[in-house]
């Protein structure tokens, strides 16, 4: 994914911040069950992530790079290493936690996946819409819920589990991954392409003329999650996000990175 040239700059100032206000503090006993291989095993999946070339350090994308300093911030807390696994989607991530090769995912609220995994509190939160092609008539995200228009939809993503409840007339056309939705829609084997806000922005200039609709069908509430069962976990992840969000320590991460149309989940 293409991002502004000054969006290196703004991760190098949440990582200024952040250093300049981490806490230390000691590793919680409810958190010693969760941790096996002494590092906290992060699961991200696309569009979460990107990989260094040269490196293959992960790095995130978007709000994702707030998202990885909250889990960087607890491994710091529980005095572990912490290292971050990366998947093509959603479902992978889930079978990486139940699994338990992943001891933390981070992904969007959503009653299928917490039926799956145990999901903590939300501590950031942005809305889901629609990228229309060049020329499209439809103007707002109810135009396109009509018999005939064609939906361009991540499978399995937490943007298209909400969409497809409130559907009644669209038809959905999926792919596994966002770069393959974004095909079905420049291709015109779909009339538009749903996902979350700052996703489709990025796919603009690949589309010359297309645009994100001003509003939009739902929010997509960040939280992080472990395996099914972990109650003295989500407890211990409930704490650590309240005070994270009350100390305002989210907020900054956001401001400082830049990110527009992000909010602290309430």
């Amino acid at each position: 994914m293409n991002w502004p040239n000054a969006f290196p700059l703004r991760v190098a100032a949440v990582l200024s911040m952040l250093a300049t206000c981490s806490t230390s503090s000691t590793a919680d006993p409810r958190m010693e069950n969760l941790i096996q291989s002494g590092r906290l095993r992060v699961g991200l999946f696309l569009p979460q992530y990107t990989k260094d070339a040269a490196s293959g350090e992960l790095r995130g994308v978007g709000a994702h790079v707030v998202s990885l300093e909250v889990a960087r911030e607890l491994a710091k807390r529980l005095g572990v290493p912490i290292q971050f696994i990366g998947y093509r989607t959603p479902p992978e991530v889930v079978g990486c936690l139940k699994s338990g090769q992943c001891d933390l995912g981070i992904m969007g609220v959503d009653p299928v996946r917490a039926a799956a995994v145990g999901l903590s509190p939300a501590f950031m939160q942005f809305d889901f819409t629609h990228l229309v092609p060049p020329g499209s008539p439809i103007r707002k995200v109810a135009d396109a819920d009509r018999p005939g228009i064609r939906i361009a939809a991540i499978r399995n993503h937490a943007s298209t589990m909400a969409l497809a409840r409130m559907s009644k007339h669209a038809t959905f056309v999926e792919d596994a991954t966002p770069n393959g939705a974004f095909e079905l829609l420049r291709s015109g084997r779909a009339d538009v392409f749903s996902s979350a806000r700052p996703t489709l922005l990025d796919y603009v200039p690949q589309l010359p003329g297309s645009k994100v609709l001003a509003d939009g069908y739902g929010v997509n509430l960040v939280a992080l999650a472990v395996p099914k069962g972990r109650e003295q976990q989500l407890a211990y992840l409930s704490e650590f996000l309240g005070q994270m969000k009350r100390s305002g320590w989210v907020k900054r991460a956001i401001d400082a990175a830049g990110l527009q149309g992000f909010e602290v989940a309430p």
